[in-house]
């Protein structure tokens, strides 16, 4: 029987023969049925296993698509109602310096256009709470209340934004708080938020502004040596990024030399 070793030829049951390489071939063969018929058991035996959760998985990213569709179409309608109790807003007093137009609408006064855009911002924050619009109109909601002179609802809707998870518009909840702070007759709570303002990083309310504003606030109180300690420390360190004084540092500087600030404005 010729060949080399790996031609060996081996008799099988049946009385046939076959050589090694054959007979190898024939043993994947037999695993791989093997294999087969226990993953086709498998399948029977959790058949609708199987099925329950491939239809969880198709669920599932229906629910995400649902979802952000949702999202999406909920931020389009927030904005939308948003925009109107914006336009109610801004709308102009009658007697402004600006030359009245024929035909178009005036409040009498700021208390009127409030209690005209009030129930907008409300009603925009309440149904859309968790969109951008929602949570703006949720801070303009505060500014409204606070030009009818109810602080207590300006303080409960600016606390809702302060408290959010948004840092622009954290920043603009605080920042309007220390202010209703200070009407209230509470500066040391507003010093306390224009000391945490001071140390951020918010867009909205810099830390330069919020350092002006407690210089201010310490200035109203008499503590003249640490509101100018305060400018000072703008005028050396606000600086653009080509080093030339930051607004807030032309600020400063206005402040801590009024008469050469009236001086400067003077024509010769």
């Amino acid at each position: 029987m010729g060949g080399g070793p790996n031609h060996l030829l081996i008799a099988l049951k049946d009385g046939t023969f076959v050589d090694n390489a054959t007979k190898r071939q024939l043993k994947k063969q037999d695993q791989f049925v093997a294999l087969t018929e226990t993953g086709v058991h498998w399948a029977e035996e959790h058949r609708r296993q199987a099925i329950l959760y491939g239809v969880i998985a198709v669920v599932a990213t229906i629910a995400l698509v649902a979802a952000y569709t949702l999202f999406q179409n909920r931020s389009s309608a927030a904005a939308t109602a948003f925009g109107q109790a914006m336009q109610i807003y801004q709308t102009p007093l009658a007697g402004a310096s600006t030359e009245p137009i024929p035909g178009a609408k005036y409040f009498p006064d700021a208390k009127a256009r409030a209690a005209a855009a009030l129930p907008g911002f409300q009603q925009v924050a309440q149904q859309y709470g968790l969109t951008r619009s929602g949570r703006l109109a949720e801070f303009f909601s505060g500014l409204a209340c606070e030009d009818l002179g109810n602080t207590a609802c300006a303080e409960l809707a600016f606390q809702k934004v302060a408290s959010g998870w948004d840092s622009s518009l954290a920043a603009l909840g605080k920042d309007a708080l220390a202010d209703l702070d200070q009407k209230t007759g509470q500066d040391d709570t507003a010093i306390a938020i224009y000391q945490e303002l001071s140390k951020g990083h918010a867009l909205t309310v810099p830390a330069s502004l919020a350092k002006l504003q407690l210089a201010e606030l310490y200035q109203s109180q008499g503590k003249t040596d640490q509101a100018r300690q305060i400018l000072a420390l703008l005028k050396d360190k606000d600086k653009d990024p080509n080093g030339r004084p930051g607004a807030a540092a032309e600020i400063a500087n206005q402040k801590l030399n009024p008469s050469s600030a009236a001086g400067a404005g003077t024509p010769e």
